[in-house]
C-alpha cells in the first residue's frame, strides 16, 4: 500500500482527498478505501452499490496501486461491465485501457483462447448455444438407441449444466446415481473435443482444469492480477467460486460485494452458501455493510427488513434512510384475481391523473401466467404497459401454438396454424413432406391443410401417412365436440390429446412448469368467453394493440426479472399460500426454497421507492374449473404491523395491535356480522348466520344447508 492510500485509510479527512471520495458516506468510503486483503462488501438494496464497486476500481487505478491489466473485475452481464468502464473512465476523467473487466464467460474465453492448446483444443474453438447441444445429445442418444421420450434430451442437457455449474467432471459424475446420463455427458465431452467447440458450462470447467494441471500457467495469472473485484457475489455458483478462489491466492485482494438477502437464483444454480462462508474461506476478511439506503422510504424498508428477518440463512443487516417515513405498505385483499386486476388497474389510472408517469409504476407477480389479467385489464382501460424480461401472455410461444390448434379446428383451411402445428409435437412430417403438399395446394389452388389430407389419403406412405390420417381424424373429432362440449373442455382435450401437454411435462428445462401454467392460464382465459371464436377475435385485437410508439408504459413482469430494478410505486400481487411462497419451491427445497421465496419478497418490496401495494385475492379460479379458497401467504404477517395498512376485499381495515408481543401474531379482521343477519355467498346463494366463531361464520342457507364459512366471502344480503 502507498502512503498516500494508508492516509486516506487512516484520515479520510485528509486535505487531498479526491472528489470522488467526497459525496460517499462513511461506511461507502470505509468500503472503497479498504483496498488490502479479503474484503466482503454487504451492500443492501439502494445502498449505492455501483457507486462503491466502481470508485473502488477507480481509486486503486488512480493511488498507482496497480496497472490497468493487474485489475481483474467480475460483473454478471455485458450491460454491467460496460457501464461500469464507463464510470470509472468519467470519475478518473480519462478512458482505461487493458483491465480485465467483464462476465465470467467472457473472461474465461479470453484465458482459454491463449491456452487451448493445454487442454486440447485450437485457438478458434466454438462457442455452441443451447440448439447446437441439443442437436448433438439427440444424435448421441440416437446412436445408443435410447427413446427420447424415455430420456429427453433438455433433461440430459439440463443435468449435464447442473454438474458443470457444480465444477464436476464427467468422472465425477459417475459418482452420482444418474450413471446413464453420465455416460452421455462423457461421450457428450468427447464429441466437442472433436469438433474443436466448447459449451458456455465448459468455459469455468476447462479453466479449473487448466489451472489444475498446468500450475505454471495459474502461478502467472495469480502474479498478474493483483485486486479481484466481484459484483453479484451472492449469485456466484460452485464453478465460479472456485476459478475466483485460485485466482485470488496470489495478491490475496478479494473484494466481493453482494446481498446475500438478494440471493433469488438457487434453481439455476447459485449457490447462497458463497457469500455466507465468506469469512470462513477467507480468513481475516474484512465485513463492510452498507445499510443507508437512498432509494425506499423508511416505511418500506421497515416492511421489507421485517420480512426478511425471519430467514435464518443470512449475514444481518438493516436498511434505514434519512428520508421522511412515507405511506405505509398497503396491503389490500380482493375478491378474486379479476377483482385484483381491476383494482391494481384503477390505482394505476388514479396515480396518472394525480401526474405519476406510467413509467414510475410496476406490477410484479411470482409466476408469469398471472400477467394474462393484468394485461387484458391495462388493454381495456388503454393504459400502455411492457412486459419486462419476456413476451406479452398471447406472445409466448406455448400459448401461439396452443391458438394455433383452436385455430384450426375452428377454420379448417387455416394453413398458417396448420403449418405451425402440424409437427409440433413431432409427427415424423418432415420438410420433403412438407414441401410436397405446398406443391399440391398451389397446382390444386386449395388450401393447405385440404392438400395435406389429400396427400395423406392418397400419397403418403408408412409412418407419415398413419400419422397424417391419425391428426385429420382427431382435428374432425374435436371439431364436432365443440358443437355439445363446453369449450373450455375442449380446448383440454386437444391439448392433451394432441400430445402438447405431455410434450412440456417431458420438458426438463427450467421454464417448462412455467409454459404449463400458462397453458392452464389460457383455458381459464376462455371460459370468460362463450364460443372459442369469440375468443379467438378477442385474441387478435389484443395483439393488433400496438404500443411500440409508446414511451411512458407501466412495467409488469415477474419478481425475478425485477432485481436490480427501481419504481416509485410497485404492485406486488398475488400474495396468497400456493402461489407465493412458490409450492414447487418448497416441495423442491423444503426450508431453503421457503428462505429463497422469503428473499423475493424481500426483493420486491424494496424495488419501491415511495410505495408498495401488496395485493392477495380470496378465491382464484381452478384449471379444473370451479373456484379454490386462496389463502393469504405467510410473508403478509410476518410484515411488522408498524409498517403497514391492511384493507379487506370489501373496503375495510384489518387492523391488529401495535404492541410488540402481537407482531408475529396473525391479523386479526374486524368483522361487525350477527347471529341472525341475513348473507350472500356466491356459490350457496342466500341463508341466515346461525353462529358466529371468531373469523368463521355458520350459516344456514336456503338451498344448501349448514356451512362454516370464512366471514371474508359473505356479503351482507
Amino acid at each position: 500500500m502507498t502512503l498516500q492510500a494508508e492516509r486516506y485509510r487512516v484520515d479520510p479527512s485528509f486535505s487531498m482527498l479526491p472528489p470522488y471520495l467526497q459525496n460517499l458516506n462513511d461506511n461507502q468510503r470505509e468500503a472503497v478505501l479498504e483496498t488490502e486483503g479479503p474484503v466482503l462488501i454487504l451492500a443492501g438494496a439502494g445502498t449505492g452499490k455501483t457507486r462503491v464497486l466502481t470508485t473502488r476500481l477507480a481509486h486503486i487505478l488512480n493511488l498507482g496501486l496497480a496497472y490497468p491489466h493487474q485489475v481483474l473485475a467480475v460483473t454478471f452481464t455485458n450491460k454491467a461491465a460496460q457501464e461500469m468502464r464507463e464510470r470509472i473512465a468519467t470519475l478518473l476523467q480519462r478512458p482505461i485501457e487493458g483491465m480485465w473487466l467483464g462476465t465470467f464467460h467472457s473472461l474465461s474465453v479470453r484465458i482459454l483462447r491463449r491456452h487451448a492448446e493445454l487442454i486440447g483444443l485450437q485457438t478458434n474453438f466454438t462457442i455452441l448455444d443451447t440448439d447446437d447441444q441439443l442437436r448433438l445429445l439427440k444424435q448421441l442418444l440416437k446412436a445408443h438407441n435410447i427413446d427420447e421420450k424415455q430420456t429427453p434430451p433438455r433433461l440430459v442437457l439440463s443435468m449435464i449444466n447442473r454438474w458443470k455449474d457444480q465444477a464436476l467432471s464427467p468422472e465425477q459424475a459417475q459418482k452420482t446415481h444418474h450413471k446413464v446420463i453420465a455416460d452421455l455427458y462423457q461421450e457428450y465431452q468427447e464429441r466437442l473435443q472433436v469438433l474443436n467447440a466448447v459449451d458456455f458450462g465448459d468455459l469455468l470447467l476447462h479453466c479449473l482444469t487448466l489451472f489444475k494441471k498446468n500450475p505454471e500457467v495459474l502461478q502467472s495469472y495469480q502474479q498478474q492480477f493483483q485486486y479481484l473485484l466481484v459484483d453479484e457475489y451472492q449469485d456466484t455458483n460452485v464453478a465460479q467460486y472456485l476459478w475466483l478462489r485460485l485466482l485470488a491466492q496470489g495478491s490475496g485482494n478479494l473484494c466481493c460485494v453482494g446481498d446475500d438477502d438478494q440471493s433469488i437464483y438457487g434453481w439455476r444454480g447459485a449457490e447462497i452458501g458463497n457469500i455466507l462462508k465468506f469469512e470462513q474461506d477467507f480468513p481475516g476478511a474484512k465485513v463492510v455493510r452498507l445499510e443507508q439506503n437512498y432509494r425506499s422510504t423508511s416505511h418500506i424498508l421497515g416492511a421489507a427488513s421485517g420480512l426478511i428477518a425471519h430467514n435464518q440463512g443470512r449475514l444481518g443487516k438493516t436498511l434505514w434512510t434519512e428520508d421522511e417515513a412515507g405511506e405505509p405498505v398497503i396491503i389490500r385483499g380482493t375478491w378474486d384475481s379479476l377483482d385484483e386486476a381491476r383494482f391494481v388497474g384503477d390505482e394505476i389510472e388514479y396515480r396518472q391523473r394525480q401526474g405519476d408517469r406510467l413509467g414510475s409504476m410496476a406490477i410484479l407477480v411470482r409466476a408469469s401466467f398471472q400477467t394474462r389479467e393484468f394485461e387484458e385489464c391495462l388493454l381495456k382501460l388503454g393504459i400502455p404497459y411492457r412486459v419486462i424480461g419476456g413476451p406479452r401472455f398471447y406472445e409466448r410461444l406455448e400459448i401461439r401454438d396452443a391458438l394455433a390448434y383452436l385455430r384450426l379446428v375452428v377454420q379448417p383451411d387455416d394453413g398458417l396454424a396448420f403449418e405451425r402445428i402440424i409437427n409440433m409435437p413431432r409427427r415424423g412430417i418432415g420438410q420433403t413432406t412438407l414441401q410436397a403438399m405446398h406443391i399440391l395446394a398451389r397446382e390444386q389452388g386449395i388450401s393447405l391443410p385440404r392438400a395435406a389430407r389429400y396427400y395423406a389419403d392418397h400419397t403418403a406412405r408408412g409412418v407419415t401417412g398413419t400419422n397424417l390420417r391419425h391428426f385429420f381424424t382427431n382435428l374432425d373429432r374435436w371439431r364436432t365436440l365443440l358443437e355439445t362440449e363446453p369449450h373450455s373442455e375442449v380446448t383440454k382435450i386437444i391439448l392433451d390429446e394432441s400430445g402438447y401437454t405431455a410434450f412440456w411435462r417431458q420438458d426438463k428445462s427450467a421454464d417448462a412448469p412455467g409454459r404449463l401454467e400458462n397453458l392452464k392460464e389460457l383455458v381459464n382465459a376462455i371460459e370468460e368467453f362463450q364460443y372459442i371464436p369469440g375468443f379467438l377475435e378477442h385474441v387478435s385485437l389484443v395483439m393488433d394493440n400496438n404500443q411500440q410508439n409508446q414511451q411512458d408504459m407501466v412495467s409488469l413482469m415477474t419478481l425475478h426479472a425485477a432485481k436490480g430494478l427501481e419504481f416509485d410505486t410497485v404492485f406486488l400481487a398475488g400474495w396468497e399460500e400456493n402461489l407465493f411462497p412458490h409450492p414447487r419451491a418448497l416441495q423442491e427445497n423444503g426450508h431453503a426454497g421457503l428462505e429463497e421465496e422469503r428473499r423475493l419478497g424481500y426483493v420486491g418490496i424494496s424495488r419501491a421507492r415511495h410505495r408498495a401495494i401488496i395485493t392477495y385475492c380470496l378465491q382464484r379460479r381452478l384449471y379444473q374449473g370451479g373456484w379454490q379458497t386462496a389463502i393469504p401467504s405467510r410473508f403478509i404477517k410476518e410484515i411488522p404491523c408498524a409498517h403497514i395498512q391492511h384493507i379487506q376485499a370489501n373496503g375495510a381495515t384489518m387492523a391488529r395491535k401495535n404492541d410488540v408481543s402481537s407482531q408475529n401474531e396473525p391479523l386479526k379482521v374486524l368483522h361487525d356480522f350477527k347471529t341472525g343477519e341475513r348473507v350472500f355467498h356466491q356459490k350457496f346463494g342466500y341463508g341466515f348466520i346461525i353462529h358466529l366463531d371468531h373469523d368463521k361464520a355458520e350459516v344456514l342457507f336456503d338451498h344448501a344447508g349448514p356451512k362454516k364459512i370464512i366471514m371474508d366471502f359473505i356479503s351482507r344480503a
